[in-house]
């Protein structure tokens, strides 16, 4: 399968100018070199937006940035995971979704995890998710969800094949997540496919790049540099049954998630996150 790993720079607060960015991207696609998934960084619509405008900046999944994101996949045939400051009643998460080829939301996920700039401007989710799209279970993750070894052992406990990152990873931490999203897929033997920004944003931050597709066996198959690129790369899915011929780790081990199956209503599975209660003498 061929993918494209869209690197680029966003205006934080800009939903216009971000959200056209986008939609040129996907018009610009290689359809005719077989591309089925352009993957975004995060919060790609939105921007990373402030405790003070986080109102203005969200909006809900039916909203008009999303939407004209989704009649473009639709338009040109082509699978997108975007991300945005996503808005429900009084609530804000940060969440990316796959839109499949139709344009329909084939899988929605909110940020679990959230690193110190989140904290009071997004509310954090509570499951991990899968869906089936193009004969392949999926799963998403966020930036620094994939610090934590359980997040991707959540999504492969859903069977997933492959594990797509949108990620807005900063220096002086750039090099962390490339060890991250490597260790990820080894450990879970599923493919990684993470896009980070690149460029500048508020707080005179400066996004690395350096978004990556890596192999169930931890090898990086394809990889950017620091500037603004779409990078396209070829997913051999031989080599899942490759790296699973032999053992897996999934069913060895020994230490349990923790997490509360579920069944969802359109027939995919979810793990919950329970919220730890803390005893008080």
């Amino acid at each position: 399968m061929h993918a494209e790993l869209a690197q680029l720079a966003l205006i934080d607060g800009d939903v216009g100018y971000n959200t056209r960015k986008v939609i040129e991207t996907i018009g610009r696609a290689d359809v005719a070199g077989g591309t089925k998934l352009i993957v975004f960084p995060e919060a790609t619509l939105s921007g990373f937006p402030t405790r003070e405008n986080i109102p203005d900046v969200a909006q809900p999944v039916d909203g008009p940035a999303l939407t004209a994101v989704r009649e473009a996949a639709r338009r040109t045939g082509i699978s997108v995971a975007v991300g945005l400051a996503e808005r429900e009643g009084a609530r804000f998460y940060n969440t990316t979704v796959l839109v499949d080829d139709k344009g329909e939301i084939a899988l929605r996920y909110r940020k679990t995890h959230l690193w110190a700039s989140d904290v009071g401007v997004f509310t954090p989710g509570d499951r991990f998710e899968t869906c089936l799209w193009n004969g392949l279970t999926v799963g998403l993750l966020i930036c620094y969800d994939i610090e934590f070894p359980e997040t991707a052992r959540a999504v492969a406990a859903l069977d997933a094949d492959l594990l797509i990152v949108t990620n807005g990873n900063m220096d002086p931490f750039g090099p962390v997540h490339r060890r991250a999203i490597t260790a990820r897929a080894m450990e879970n033997q599923m493919f990684a496919l993470m896009v980070n920004r690149c460029g500048t944003g508020d707080d005179n931050l400066t996004f690395p790049g350096e978004s990556a597709l890596v192999d169930p066996c931890g090898e990086i198959v394809a990889a950017a540099g620091a500037q603004e690129t779409v990078l396209g790369v070829d997913i051999d899915f031989k080599r899942l049954e490759a790296s699973r011929e032999h053992y897996r780790y999934l069913n060895d081990a020994r230490v349990p998630l923790g997490l509360t199956p579920v069944d969802n209503a359109n027939g995919s599975r979810a793990l919950v996150i329970e919220e730890r209660r803390r005893r008080i003498d």
